[in-house]
């Protein structure tokens, strides 16, 4: 037995009285084309059916037919209400816009990111060339001698150049998702950025010091100029969101920053996939491409100003100016301002 307006309901008889508009509610549903009198009859049918729906689930022992009921009623909802598709014109907002202006948001992070880490790994190749005895140490004198005379420039052809590409897509964007999820703890993104920094300083440092600086910098910089500014970009907003709960902005609670800085960051994660797959693309065919190394650089760099030019031209446009709120002071002279013209 169920109530319904101050009235005890069998159920059976209830379930014999409403069913049919049930079954033509979801008859209505799974319709592929609907006419203007039957989307009249399909919202008609479907608030009919929600009223039920409640009633049905405060009164009635049966949750199998509540079940069933909250099955149709929730499909009629999505028929009425239209299911989210993907938009082109969602991915240009995200392009023009959401992406861009993420980065550039946190252009103060990542440029002192970049900054830190280039003064680093320069002091790190200046450092083991002068002292070739910590690159022994670090790697051994034969393998040093190895990297040298061949191994450094063969990594770079070892593998077919698609599959290189996979890989070092790959294992980029993880390195990048590191640093964003990890932003928060502030010391694991720090960490990361000492091993590639230690990496590169090491390797350099060995080339350096065995005459082979122009073979290093030439196949480093075609893909290192976009490949570490997108390892730049996800370290230093990784580190704004380990910053946002160190100290939250005036007015937010230590959560609500760090979930606005997470929102922020999940765009930047999107949009560092696309930024490594072309640096991993340079990577793998134009680094190890037989031309001149002049030209290779020039090819790398231009992509490289390209996207720093992307950044710079669309993410002001996206970024918001903040509207400063009025001082007293502010408040006096404008109200001097109104007598006057009064007057």
């Amino acid at each position: 037995m169920i109530r319904e307006r101050g009235w005890t309901v069998d159920l059976d008889a209830y379930v014999a009285e409403h069913g049919g508009e049930w079954r033509r509610l979801e008859a209505l549903t799974d319709r592929r084309r609907l006419d203007a009198a039957e989307i009249d009859e399909l919202v008609v049918l479907y608030q009919r059916a929600a009223t039920q729906l409640s009633v049905l689930r405060s009164r009635s022992p049966d949750p199998a037919l509540v079940g069933q009921l909250s099955q149709v009623v929730l499909r009629a909802r999505a028929r009425l209400t239209g299911r989210p598709r993907p938009s082109w014109a969602a991915v240009g907002r995200f392009l023009v816009a959401g992406f861009p202006g993420a980065v550039y948001r946190a252009w103060p992070w990542w440029c002192g990111v970049a900054t830190g880490f280039t003064l680093l790994s320069f002091f790190l190749i200046w450092f083991v060339a002068g002292n070739p005895d910590t690159a022994a140490a670090f790697i051994g004198e034969e393998a040093a001698a190895e990297l040298a005379d061949s191994g450094f420039a063969d990594y770079y052809t070892e593998y077919s150049a698609p599959t290189f590409a996979v890989q070092l897509w790959t294992h980029n964007a993880w390195v990048a998702a590191r640093c964003l999820a990890a932003g928060v703890l502030i010391v694991p993104v720090l960490y990361l950025l000492w091993q590639n920094a230690l990496n590169i300083g090491v390797t350099g440092g060995v080339m350096v010091s065995h005459g082979r600086a122009d073979v290093f910098f030439g196949l480093i910089t075609p893909h290192g100029l976009l490949e570490l500014t997108g390892v730049f970009v996800a370290a230093g907003v990784g580190l704004r969101t380990g910053w946002a709960w160190i100290s939250p902005p005036a007015g937010l609670t230590r959560g609500q920053a760090v979930a606005r800085a997470g929102r922020q960051a999940i765009l930047v994660a999107v949009g560092l996939v696309g930024l490594f797959a072309v640096s991993a693309v340079i990577e793998a065919f134009i680094t190890p491409a037989p031309v001149p190394i002049p030209f290779r650089i020039a090819a790398g760099a231009a992509i490289w100003l390209a996207f720093l030019a992307y950044i710079l031209t669309l993410g002001p446009r996206a970024t918001p100016t903040p509207t400063p709120t009025p001082t007293p002071v502010d408040h006096e002279v404008s109200g001097v301002l109104d007598l006057q013209n009064r007057r």
